[in-house]
């Protein structure tokens, strides 16, 4: 692991050619070194090092001296005495501005992981918003960190690991920084599928020379046809990253050999004619194949991207890429934003700059009505998307979508009155199915009504893919249906307590209410109960906390027992359910009350019933709660225990539910883990909700409460499963 010290930095900057302020980059450089004395990182190496190491990046990637200056001083507000104040001070506002952007919120009281993930990530936006810089210091701060991971514990790599796989290496393929977005996914693969990085590695280096050879085969044939008319073209070549390898053959399921474009022979011109006319000589020395060209340059990426792609095979049946685009562009395509910095000193064109910037805007206004903070990342891994789609407006305007977005995705992207207003919609001029997935090319007409009393369908929360389109339809019906959604959501709640069993007290139920609303930021039940029925909050994430508090708030002191002074010889239950003893009765039947599925471990405590044996509960259990002070079934109450000796020999059910992401191979995903455990399932169902998640219903077979939160803990590491909890059948 190299150690930096200042002397790199200095010669990174005279290597670049840039008139760098020295002057106060050396002064950035002191106040650091001061400021961090002392300090190490995990390696042991002194803290300075990472500092010096990511403005070396930046000078790299041809970033101004403030940044450099920022970079510098960006751990020096968060982990040391040095002022936000002092910074501007000495530095001035913008690169206070821009080390304040950076600054991790690590001062505040977070909930829990996800919710100060969300505000991290929310806090840079906003800065993005004020100067995009922010977040190419904090890709530059990522990407050293994830150079040195190797020293971290190994879940805290995993989780920096896939932390930079949802969040950071999209910001960098959004910004067009391409060599960061490939290191940093690489990187990433590494800690979060070694196996299979592994593999990709060596079925790369077997190839290395036959490669090698055919890469620079190519590029002189092309070199040689192009001499007489193009004598300044720059042909490179390259071969396609490990995790560009990875998607296509783990993700798609494509066998190494039917990747098309692990190999790719770039070529740089001068002008957009030279682009097209050398795409026609490409195409008369090699083979195209069909359906593979795709035109950037007249329709460029929401990145900038811009060039023009073909895939060809020549004589040996080998197929491989062409990229053809200008110097302009190939600077664009390598640097992205920052190339504004690399090349023009600063930047011109203000106005297309802004209007390149401007999705950054539509992410923040997208997660700005978030009731739930922790849906805020989520939110912005679905609009970061690095897989997207390009389709056209009958005026031939172009809107791109994430890869799965339907044709409602797309009248709500052209504007929130032409969703709200949505009734059809036609495909090349056919009418299709609200539910329709567009693809690239296809041209769309929204058909639209003026009926005053039209709305959005409840059920499109369903069917939409972007964040932008789920927002503009619950903020329909939270503005427009207020009384209609207090309704629906107060059904949805009664339905939810029935099926947790809770059954509020007399005149309690008005105080339980405002607990919960007040817990979820609403001052008024009517307004909790609203945003319930919009969708705004998912009861299925909040019913355990509300089932605890019911138990905790309603559970009243039972009666003393006279069995607790008298001792009893307690008498196994013989039979099925010889794993229980109780306390008083000899030889009767025994059975598991479904209502809260009792297992070893479990406090418990029996029921005598009219012609069925004792019914085993829970102590917790909400029928235990209302029904164990009713003067009517008081005395039918007994104590009860586990023999664990002879319980270790049964087996019991036990039903829970997980939450997950609305994504591809979630399911799979959990009856893997469940096989991988041994477990023996008996029903698996999943369903969807109103907020596009999924909520999977497992019931299978368990020996004790031990084993049940072993499956449980196990169930919660899977990638977009936000909840797992016990549950009844």
């Amino acid at each position: 692991m190299k150690y930096y010290v200042i002397e790199d930095l200095l010669q990174a900057i005279e290597k670049s050619g840039r008139p760098y302020d020295r002057e106060k980059i050396l002064a950035a450089y002191e106040v650091a070194r001061e400021a961090h004395k002392g300090q190490c990182r995990v390696s042991g190496e002194p803290y300075i090092s990472h500092p010096i190491a990511v403005s070396i990046i930046l000078v790299d990637l041809g970033m101004d001296s403030e940044c450099v200056e920022a970079a510098l001083l960006h751990d020096v507000v968060e982990d040391t005495d040095v002022t936000a104040e002092q910074v501007q001070k000495q530095f001035g506002a913008d690169v206070a501005l821009l080390v304040e952007g950076v600054t991790k919120l690590g001062k505040i009281s977070f909930t829990s992981r996800e919710e100060q993930q969300a505000e991290n990530v929310r806090k840079m936006l906003l800065a993005m918003a004020q100067d995009v810089r922010v977040i190419i210091i904090k890709l530059a701060d990522r990407l050293h960190n994830m150079r040195t991971i190797e020293v971290m514990p190994e879940q805290k790599r995993r989780d920096k690991a896939l932390e930079t796989m949802e969040v950071y290496a999209p910001l960098a393929h959004r910004l067009g920084i391409r060599a960061v977005k490939e290191e940093l996914e690489d990187i990433s693969l590494r800690y979060l599928d070694p196996v299979a990085y592994h593999e990709i590695e060596k079925m790369l280096e077997l190839k290395k020379a036959d490669r090698q050879s055919f890469l620079e085969k190519i590029k002189a044939k092309i070199r040689e046809r192009l001499a007489s008319e193009y004598s300044e073209v720059y042909i490179d070549g390259r071969v396609k990253s490990v995790y560009g390898i990875y998607r296509k053959v783990y993700i798609q399921g494509r066998a190494f050999e039917e990747i098309f474009d692990i190999y790719a022979v770039r070529i740089i011109v001068d002008s957009v004619n030279e682009c097209y006319n050398i795409l026609g000589i490409i195409h008369d020395l090699f083979r195209p194949l069909p359906n593979r060209f795709k035109d950037y340059i007249s329709t460029p990426k929401p990145n900038m991207y811009q060039s023009l792609h073909t895939t060809v095979i020549d004589k040996e049946g080998i197929p491989f890429e062409v990229q053809i685009r200008t110097w302009d562009m190939h600077h664009t395509a390598e640097y992205g934003i920052a190339a504004h910095w690399k090349y023009k000193a600063g930047i011109t064109g203000h106005d297309k700059l802004e209007e390149r910037l401007a999705w950054i805007r539509q992410l923040i206004e997208n997660q700005k009505e978030a009731d739930d903070v922790e849906d805020i990342v989520r939110s912005i891994k679905s609009d970061l998307s690095p897989e997207e789609v390009y389709v056209f407006t009958p005026k031939g305007d172009v809107i791109a979508l994430p890869v799965g977005s339907t044709v409602i995705d797309f009248a709500y992207a052209i504007h929130t009155e032409v969703g709200n207003r949505m009734v059809g919609a036609k495909i090349d001029g056919r009418m299709v199915a609200l539910d329709t997935p567009v693809r690239t090319g296809q041209i769309i007409e929204v058909v639209t009504t003026n009926a005053k009393d039209h709305a959005p369908s409840r059920d499109w929360l369903k069917i939409v893919k972007t964040t932008e389109a789920r927002n503009k339809i619950r903020n329909w019906y939270k503005k427009e249906r207020r009384e209609e959604n207090i309704e629906q959501g107060r059904a949805e709640l009664e339905r939810e307590f029935r099926r947790n069993m809770i059954t509020l007290p007399e005149g309690k139920a008005k105080e339980f209410l405002l607990a919960i609303a007040k817990r979820q930021h609403f001052e008024v039940v009517d307004d909790f109960l609203a945003a319930v029925g919009y969708g705004g909050v998912l009861l299925s994430k909040i019913m355990p906390r509300v089932k605890e508090d019911y138990v905790k708030m309603y559970r009243t002191v039972e009666p003393e027992d006279p069995t607790e002074r008298v001792p009893i010889k307690p008498h196994r239950v013989k039979g099925a359910s010889s794993g229980v003893i109780v306390e008083g009765l000899d030889s009767c039947l025994v059975k598991f009350a479904r209502c809260c599925n009792p297992l070893p471990g479990d406090e418990i405590i029996g029921f005598v019933t009219r012609g069925f044996g004792v019914s085993i509960h829970k102590k917790d259990c909400a029928n235990v709660i209302n029904s164990i002070n009713d003067p009517n079934n008081a005395e039918r109450w007994v104590r009860a225990e586990w023999a664990m000796e002879s319980a270790k020999k049964e087996h019991f059910k036990s039903t829970i539910e997980i939450v997950t992401d609305d994504r591809i191979g979630a399911l799979a995903d959990i009856s893997v883990a469940l096989s991988t455990m041994r477990i023996s399932i008996s029903t698996l169902m999943a369903r969807e909700v109103k907020t596009g998640e999924n909520i999977v219903t497992v019931t299978f077979t368990v020996s004790d409460i031990d084993q049940l939160n072993f499956i449980i803990g196990n169930l919660r590491k899977i990638p977009g499963v936000t909840s797992v909890t016990r549950s009844v059948q």
